[in-house]
């Protein structure tokens, strides 16, 4: 049985086509990377695994099953605008929440929840700052904190929506080395990434998307200038503005 399967996913967003007819499969764990220029719909595909949004036809199935009959496997890291920072919350109590869905009915935590937070705050470097509100911390930290939170939901697949923007390099490689070893240990991570240089050194897959799939497999297959040329839209002299298109993103000039 397939780990996870994607078949004929199609989104709209009114009458707005964001993701067309997408068919993929994943066997086994790996970090995938899911790349392409902004509105190609890997938000979109992201939310719509994840039941956010209703698709327009198509379905997503993880093991067989679609989410809700293995929701407790299955983690999801959005991106920093669709949290309210403001709401006084600390640090602690962020991660905390990723372990409500283990929690009894009453949502009182346990001793093991409590110790799971303190260890995930310890490997993103934050357990220092644990009785801080979130609001107050930086864009970096703010990240570090939220995947702390996904790494106590235990899941065995995560979908992880652009972790690495506008994080400083010490954050970017602190999630980097946590997300390589939850991969090692047989986890399949699906991460939205813009920055083209990176993408050999971090990731076993690609799935590349531009409203239809491009591509999907290896990234030794899949991560050609062909591809790339396919993926931006862009003739071959034309190729430096991908990359320009890369490190714009990472730089927060595309919005």
């Amino acid at each position: 049985m397939k780990r996870f399967v994607c078949q004929g996913l199609t989104v709209h967003y009114g009458a707005t086509l964001s993701l067309w007819n997408l068919s993929f499969s994943v066997d086994q764990g790996g970090l995938i990377g899911i790349i392409g220029p902004n509105g190609a719909g890997k938000s979109s595909f992201i939310q719509a695994a994840m039941g956010q949004i209703q698709p327009s036809s198509g379905k997503v199935l993880f093991w067989g099953h679609p989410l809700s009959h293995v929701a407790e496997k299955v983690t999801y890291m959005p991106q920093k605008g669709s949290i309210d920072w403001n709401f006084p919350i600390t640090v602690f109590d962020v991660v905390l929440m990723g372990r409500y869905h283990k929690m009894r009915f009453w949502k009182r935590p346990r001793k093991a929840d409590l110790l799971l937070a303190e260890e995930a705050l310890e490997k993103v470097g934050m357990h220092h700052l644990k009785d801080k509100q979130i609001g107050e911390l930086s864009g970096g930290q703010q990240k570090r904190v939220f995947f702390a939170r996904a790494l106590v939901q235990g899941g065995k697949i995560y979908f992880l929506d652009e972790p690495f923007q506008g994080v400083d390099l010490e954050t970017e490689t602190i999630i980097m080395l946590l997300l390589q070893e939850l991969a090692e240990a047989g986890s399949t991570l699906f991460v939205v990434h813009h920055d083209l240089h990176t993408v050999k050194k971090y990731f076993s897959d690609l799935l590349l998307l531009n409203r239809s799939l491009i591509d999907f497999g290896p990234v030794e297959k899949v991560f050609t200038e062909k591809n790339l040329h396919l993926l931006y839209r862009k003739t071959p002299f034309l190729f430096e503005e991908a990359d320009a298109l890369s490190r714009g993103s990472q730089q927060g000039i595309y919005l």
